[in-house]
């Protein structure tokens, strides 16, 4: 989308994303330990972008409302997030930090990890409440945060102002996102999960994220205390026995991963985020839309890179069909 095609917020976007965003460096060679590697492919990155990233690819209108670096590689992230189709108008510079980096390892099939430069502090985590449009954020048809933006300020008190001015118009997601390295204890986390859990519709978490949410970790239990805690939809991920979700009206849908060799697992739950919310926007009954969302994760799951690797609809549906990734 390019910027003349819309003027204010009289046309409200598909989905509105909040939260991180950085450089991701991934190691072009696979199964060496990262002191050996020596050469790296660039690529967007951070939750939130990727989710804007993966929906856009699917034909959404969307945009995402973080903060960059002043800086080389801050430029880099506008013009890919422009190259990918989502509105960068909300990504704003913050002098004197610097732009994220994140370099991963890959150990295929189960081993990604992650590497988070975000030292003394990353410029998304400086999101301000004063600072957000709050008419566009409540009249976006889906609206999506992350657990990372509760784990400091200014971006814990904008991402809770940003839910509560919302109040469960359409369709608000919380990414729970449980990222350690970004907190003291889940124990300190848990206030402003239970807090953030209170102004949206829809949870989706695994299994590690849901227990640091609610303190429960069986798949079914834990859904249900995130019902209880306030959402309509909650959606556990469940790595190797696929997907759970749970609607308070009663719906269930349980779905079982899609066969794939996979290259790297970093950035499959952003596509599955992707594709979640373009079920959701379609109108699609729960299991489709899970099986759908299972099978863009596949599929990211399948190759190098994260942003770059979303898929298409058409590969999307082509996966289901086949019913693997291939």
């Amino acid at each position: 989308m390019t910027e003349p095609e819309r003027e204010g917020n009289s046309m409200a976007y598909d989905l509105i994303t909040m939260g991180r965003i950085g450089v991701d460096l991934y190691p072009l060679q696979t199964g060496v330990p990262l002191p050996q590697v020596t050469s790296f492919g660039k690529f967007l990155g951070g939750s939130a972008t990727n989710v804007a990233v993966a929906a856009a690819r699917l034909g959404r209108d969307t945009a995402v409302i973080t903060r960059t670096g002043e800086d080389p590689f801050g430029e880099y992230l506008h013009q890919a997030l422009r190259d990918f189709g989502v509105d960068d108008r909300w990504v704003t510079p913050v002098p004197g930090l610097a732009t994220p980096v994140t370099f991963c390892e890959v150990f295929p099939p189960d081993d990604f990890p992650l590497y988070f430069y975000r030292r003394p502090k990353a410029p998304d985590l400086e999101i301000d409440a004063h600072e957000l449009d709050l008419e566009a954020i409540r009249e976006a048809r889906v609206f999506w945060v992350t657990g990372t933006g509760l784990s400091e300020e200014p971006s814990r008190t904008a991402t809770l102002a940003a839910l509560a001015h919302r109040a469960k118009a359409g369709t608000t997601v919380f990414d729970l996102d449980w990222r350690p390295m970004f907190w003291s204890e889940p124990a300190a986390a848990r206030p402003f999960y239970e807090e953030a859990l209170r102004h949206t519709t829809v949870a989706v978490g695994n299994l590690d994220e849901v227990e640091v949410a609610t303190g429960v970790r069986e798949p079914h239990a834990a859904a249900e205390a995130l019902l209880a805690a306030g959402v309509e939809l909650a959606v556990v991920k469940q790595g190797p026995k696929g997907v759970l979700a749970v609607h308070r009206d009663g719906t269930t849908a349980e779905v079982p991963p899609l066969p794939v060799n996979v290259l790297n697992g970093l950035g499959a739950g952003d596509a599955f985020g992707g594709s979640l919310c373009h079920g959701l926007l379609e109108g699609w009954d729960l299991e489709r839309t899970m099986r759908h969302a299972n099978a863009a994760g596949a599929i990211v799951a399948s190759r190098l890179e994260c942003s770059s690797a979303m898929p298409t609809a058409e590969e999307i549906e082509a996966a289901v069909t086949a019913g693997e990734v291939r």
